[in-house]
């Protein structure tokens, strides 16, 4: 627990079954906030739910769907009267190789990871307003360097980074504020570098050796700490960033 004064706070989290979306919802729990997750696949949300007890909320919602975002605010509305703080995290890094794209990968992917978090901004922006809230994106260190990841994946989150900076100001007059966090290589069961790490560790102990400078993957708790921050009144003269947590990967 980090004691940021965020008891009493309604979070709702993106993609919150799993990975740093379940470690998010766990740390805001302990915080003391009522969280509202939501997630594709109800059978993983509902353990992840209860886990957290109480404090926890389930929604089932496709985020890429602007409509369904909307009757996930009202749903959010109804049971917790009001939103605080909202994290967008639901994303996928999963595409085609660099050079192989197509115009329906690149919708796709910019779908999954730019429109599902600008899809659930839109639809919580007024709960916010009421009485001022941060948002917090989750992005990815991808969108800012050329590290070799699907260049779908890359542009989107570089795209969501741009929104993060550009809503800053209009969001501001609302009293909302809104930054991003780029995490690096996280490793969580069943993830990427799980799988990764499962069939070539060799490989991937050579990349933290080489890429990363503190020389080991990160995790999703890491993570969490970073967003807690930045919807903190700790955070309360930040907006329109995007923290790196990376181990020291990039060097932008």
């Amino acid at each position: 627990m980090m004691n940021l004064g965020l008891e009493g706070k309604v979070v709702l989290v993106g993609g919150a079954s799993r990975g740093i979306g379940l470690a998010i919802a766990r740390l805001f729990a302990a915080e003391g906030c009522k969280v509202a997750m939501i997630a594709r696949g109800a059978e993983a949300l509902a353990v992840a739910a209860d886990e957290i007890g109480e404090a926890a909320s389930t929604h089932i919602a496709d985020l890429m769907d602007a409509d369904a975002c909307e009757r996930l605010a009202a749903e959010v509305e109804r049971r917790w009267g009001g939103l605080d703080v909202l994290v967008t995290n639901a994303g996928s890094g999963v595409s085609v190789a660099p050079g192989q794209e197509t115009p329906q990968e690149w919708r796709r992917v910019i779908d999954v990871n730019l429109f599902s978090a600008t899809n659930l901004i839109g639809a919580a922006r007024p709960l916010l307003a009421r009485g001022g809230g941060a948002i917090v994106c989750v992005s990815s260190i991808c969108g800012r360097e050329a590290l070799g990841a699907p260049v779908t994946y890359s542009a989107a989150k570089a795209a969501l980074d741009a929104a993060v900076n550009g809503l800053s100001r209009p969001f501001a007059a609302q009293g909302i504020r809104i930054n991003g966090v780029a995490p690096g290589n996280i490793l969580f069961p069943g993830g990427t570098w799980d799988r990764k790490r499962t069939e070539a560790p060799e490989a991937v102990a050579a990349m933290q050796a080489r890429e990363v400078p503190l020389g080991v993957l990160g995790a999703p708790e890491q993570v969490a700490d970073a967003v807690a921050f930045l919807a903190s009144a700790r955070a309360a003269f930040i907006t329109g960033a995007v923290l790196v947590v990376d181990g020291g990967q990039t060097r932008t």
